[in-house]
């Protein structure tokens, strides 16, 4: 693949012609290619190994199979939890490019757009911070995402909702998000798509596969978009590339190299947002576009990631599958913060506040587990028995300006400031981390089939857990064991409803600090969850109904009277306690034919914190749909749609000197709905013409109520894409 050529250009690395070049040439050699490749009928029969799949693959909506609840490739029904698939034929429908934009449409899944590069995620009221790749990682460093994360190198997104300690070891009782990458496919092909949009968005991406021989074959992605926004002075530029080397190095045995890289290049990024309420406690107005932005604030993000994967079956029942993966994070940025509350009248109160903020992330992780089938007492199993080992290490530094007078500056009325600031010099404070964490993890899990049509599955996973270093200079020492268990099971009482139960604990670690600078203990709790599924239409539609109770302890809460302090200043305390009970239901697949929808409708309740209760949704509504039309051949249209019920914040209370002095201050957010719409049409064998219109209703609504500031959604934008396919 030496023949991928990127460049360099002030320090960011692009992806030039000749990279996206090189995937339109895989085409020219497919058809000697094929004519090698292709084995004749005898030979054929003679290798095909024959296997009975109960159920269906539906390119469409519906997925057959989810495997990162348990590492047992088990149909969806068949797994004692909420599971759903965002496909992608999704993903492509409605150019759900970013995992934010593709997360939204998950059922129960909230996404929490604090700013414009930094998001947080939750479901059933608590944070998600495990994100898989093909079944293995490690949770978020920070609890949350930075940058845009690209969607083109991933086949489908797996989200596996509930505790899965089983798995990842430590988490949240909320989800975890397990990220398919896209493998060789079966014949040589070549995608490649083009968009442009609203806000000059200007997309390119190419996705092909060449198959050299029976044994070795490539896939390779790459992507590269820039793209202005509705906020004032906003930019990104992203560029993406992603190779895939797979070796059939025998009937038996496979191996696999794959790398990743993703670089975000954002200039006007916002740190912290917009202040939501007056010194009298009215709420403030913003225009859409207004951002806090300075004309200097930047944020790069480069991510790259390696994973080597070797497979051995040692026979049709027994599977061994060893991966190593090694991911890099390195963060350069210069960010202006905004704090304090405006006077109504004059818009006047607020303060800036400057930082040079560099990261550099490491992550490290060998898992090796096996897996397979047996027969006991006249009867088939299943089981899975692995070890882990995974290192995190991090350092970061932020630096300040207290010399010049540049570092904290007055600001002017936010409504026609244009982010003119002078540039401080980043030279005062030094402060920072050096920190690493370890795991060490052995697993199992046993699906056993008990009786006629009920299956249990009884798993485990014992995690050894250290930390060590400082942050910010707080000692980060801690040592941790902890044996999670997990229980299921699954009853069909007919041929197309089963009935399931499971139960697990859960551990996290934190990093959050009390006002002692002692970082908290560790959450403990418990998970519950009990469900029907359904397989409709001759499986071409899958339906899921759960119930799910969840209690957590010493959750970290933020301390209200730092609250409206800049990040690395707030201090939290441990909960006595907070708990979510609620339900979920889950639609997918062909439900008329030409006509896929997923449809997902959760509603739960909070308790033992307010703070989260109020600011969580907890009503969500997603509704995904296209129908293609009988009559005209290649032609469809869709909807995409996401509701949520009203939200609110206290902010606190109103100042003396005001008529209405003591009075809470309360942030509210109404309930709405954002609407998308889409139309595609095959105009040949070879080419598409694609149409999307987002936020058509032009719905103006603040994007999250996490934290004490928030800012503005999109307004209505459009795009088109030209795709050609061969």
């Amino acid at each position: 693949m030496d023949s991928f050529i990127a460049v360099k250009d002030d320090n960011t690395m692009k992806l030039n012609k000749i990279s996206l070049a090189v995937l339109c040439a895989i085409s020219l050699s497919q058809q000697a290619i094929a004519a090698d490749t292709v084995p004749d009928e005898n030979t054929k029969k003679e290798n095909i190994e024959t296997i009975e799949v109960k159920g269906s693959y539906i390119a469409g909506y519906n997925a057959h199979s989810a495997s990162g609840a348990s590492r047992l490739d088990l149909a969806i029904t068949d797994i004692p939890q909420s599971v759903s698939v965002i496909t992608d034929a999704q993903l492509q429908d409605f150019q759900l490019h970013d995992i934010n934009a593709a997360l939204d449409t998950a059922t129960g899944v909230n996404v929490e757009r604090i700013e414009t590069d930094r998001t947080y995620y939750t479901a059933r009221g608590f944070d998600i911070t495990n994100f898989q790749i093909d079944g293995i990682g490690l949770p978020l460093t920070s609890g949350n995402n930075h940058a845009d994360e690209d969607t083109a190198i991933y086949d489908r997104i797996e989200v596996i909702r509930g505790a899965n300690g089983l798995m990842t070891g430590v988490g949240n009782p909320s989800a975890t998000i397990n990220f398919i990458r896209k493998r060789p496919t079966a014949d040589n092909q070549l995608t490649v798509n083009g968009t442009y949009g609203s806000f000059n968005n200007t997309r390119l991406e190419a996705d092909g596969t060449v198959r050299i021989n029976d044994t070795f074959a490539a896939r390779a992605v790459a992507v590269t978009q820039s793209k202005d926004s509705y906020l004032d002075r906003y930019q990104t530029d992203k560029n993406v590339f992603y190779v895939f080397l797979e070796a059939n190095l025998s009937d038996d045995t496979s191996l696999s190299l794959s790398h990743s890289y993703m670089n975000n290049d954002a200039t006007g990024n916002n740190w912290g947002a917009l202040p939501l309420y007056y010194t009298d406690g009215s709420a403030t107005n913003y225009d859409r576009s207004t951002n806090t932005s300075a004309d200097w604030s930047n944020w790069q993000v480069v991510k790259n990631n390696t994973v080597l994967e070797l497979s051995h079956h040692f026979n049709d029942d027994w599977r061994l599958r060893a991966t190593y993966s090694h991911k890099t994070t390195d963060e350069d940025t210069e960010l202006f913060y905004v704090f304090g509350t405006p006077d109504k009248d004059t818009e006047l109160g607020l303060t800036g506040y400057g930082s040079e903020y560099d990261l550099d992330d490491k992550h490290d992780l060998i898992d090796m587990y096996v897996d397979g089938n047996f027969s006991l007492f006249g009867r088939d199993h299943q089981i899975v028995a692995g070890v882990n080992y995974s290192k995190m290490s991090y350092t970061d530094s932020s630096l300040y300006d207290y010399t010049t007078g540049n570092g904290f500056p007055k600001m002017p009325d936010l409504n026609t400031w244009d982010g003119n600031t002078p540039k401080p010099t980043f030279k005062d404070s030094l402060r920072g981390s050096d920190v690493s964490r370890e795991q060490q993890a052995a697993y199992f899990t046993g699906r056993f089939n008990i009786v006629d049509d009920l299956h249990v599955i009884v798993g485990g996973r014992y995690n050894d857990w250290q930390a060590e270093g400082v942050s910010y200079e707080v000692d980060q020492e801690a040592d941790y064991q902890k044996f999670i268990p997990y229980l299921g099971a699954v009853y069909r009482f007919m041929p197309e409803l089963v009935a399931y139960a499971s139960y697990t604990e859960t551990f996290v670690q934190q990093d959050e600090v009390d006002i002692d600078n002692r970082f908290l203990d560790p959450i403990t709790g418990e998970s519950r969850e009990i469900g029907l599924k359904s397989e409709l239409f001759n499986g071409r539609l899958i339906a899921s109904l759960a119930y799910f109770d969840v209690v957590q302890t010493n959750i970290a809460v933020l301390d209200p009277a730092t609250e409206g302090l800049p990040i690395d200043l707030q201090k939290y305390y441990g909960s006595d306690g907070i708990s979510s009970t609620g339900y979920e239901i889950d639609i997918a697949g062909e439900i008329y034919s030409g006509l896929n929808v997923s449809i997902g409708y959760t509603d739960f309740d909070i308790e033992g914190d307010d703070i989260v209760a109020a600011y969580t949704p907890s009503k969500l509504f997603k509704l995904a749909a296209t129908y293609d039309f009988e009559a005209i051949e290649g032609f469809s249209v869709g909807m995409n749609m996401r509701w949520q019920d009203d939200i609110s914040r206290n902010q606190g209370v109103v100042a003396v000197g005001f008529d209405n002095a003591g009075a809470d201050i309360v942030t509210k957010q109404d309930a709405y709905t954002v609407i998308d719409l889409m139309a595609k049409y095959q105009i040949t064998e070879n080419l598409g013409l694609a149409v999307n219109a987002n936020n058509v209703g032009d719905e103006k609504y603040i994007n999250s109520l996490y934290w004490a500031q928030g800012y503005y959604g999109a307004p209505a934008n459009y795009s088109a894409t030209l795709t050609w396919k061969m």
